[in-house]
């Protein structure tokens, strides 16, 4: 892919890995996870080598995702601290879906959406932790209702997560050049300017 070298550069190769380790992560406890949730999603063990491995491997993608996931939070949640700017954002987004965000509240390197959208899976990610401890009964050992409840909470936790997680691949396709960032870590200076003006002006040192 031929790019411009006045292109931005969004995030660094380091922060893409880590991105994609907890993508990737997130994919398989996803399948290894709906095949133990449920008897019709029990061919996905195959690709695991099986029911066994599946047991075996899914609390181990577990704690990669969980550190993959602390490093991301030390590297994004100042990022991610909501503002004024951000609410009003929110507060007319759908100006934005409606295809008219030329005068939206000028954003930073996200937008107010992005911001929640971080703080959900914060949350989310959180319960599956915590609720998966218990449910690892190879290492642990808790009374039979903390498990039956870390069950509840960590399969609760896991279909909030998911359709959060198809939210945010729905958006990175819709916006065009978004998916661009992550594969190859830049975004021309137009897309930049305008979804991210107030991040574009930074980077720049416009204004």
């Amino acid at each position: 892919m031929q790019r411009d070298p006045r292109d931005l550069i969004r995030y660094t190769p380091s922060e893409r890995l880590n991105h994609w380790i907890v993508g990737i992560s997130f994919i398989l406890l996803g399948l290894s996870g709906l095949a133990l949730f449920h008897p019709a999603f029990w061919p996905f063990t195959l690709l695991f080598g099986g029911g066994t491995w599946t047991r075996i491997i899914h609390p181990y993608l577990g704690v990669l995702m969980a550190l993959a996931y602390v490093v991301m939070l030390i590297r994004f949640t100042r990022l991610n601290l909501m503002t004024a700017t951000d609410w009003q954002w929110i507060r007319r987004v759908r100006e934005m879906v409606d295809g008219d965000d030329h005068n939206m509240p000028e954003q930073g390197k996200y937008n107010g959406g992005q911001k929640i959208l971080f703080w959900l899976l914060f949350w989310c990610m959180l319960l599956l932790i915590l609720s998966g401890i218990p449910l690892w009964r190879t290492w642990f050992s808790f009374p039979v209702e903390w498990v039956r409840l870390a069950a509840v909470v960590h399969s609760g936790s896991a279909a909030v997560m998911i359709g959060l997680i198809m939210v945010h691949v729905y958006a990175a396709i819709w916006t065009k050049g978004t998916i661009r960032a992550m594969w190859y870590g830049t975004v021309t200076r137009a897309w930049a300017k305008q979804h991210h003006r107030a991040w574009y002006k930074e980077a720049t040192k416009e204004g």
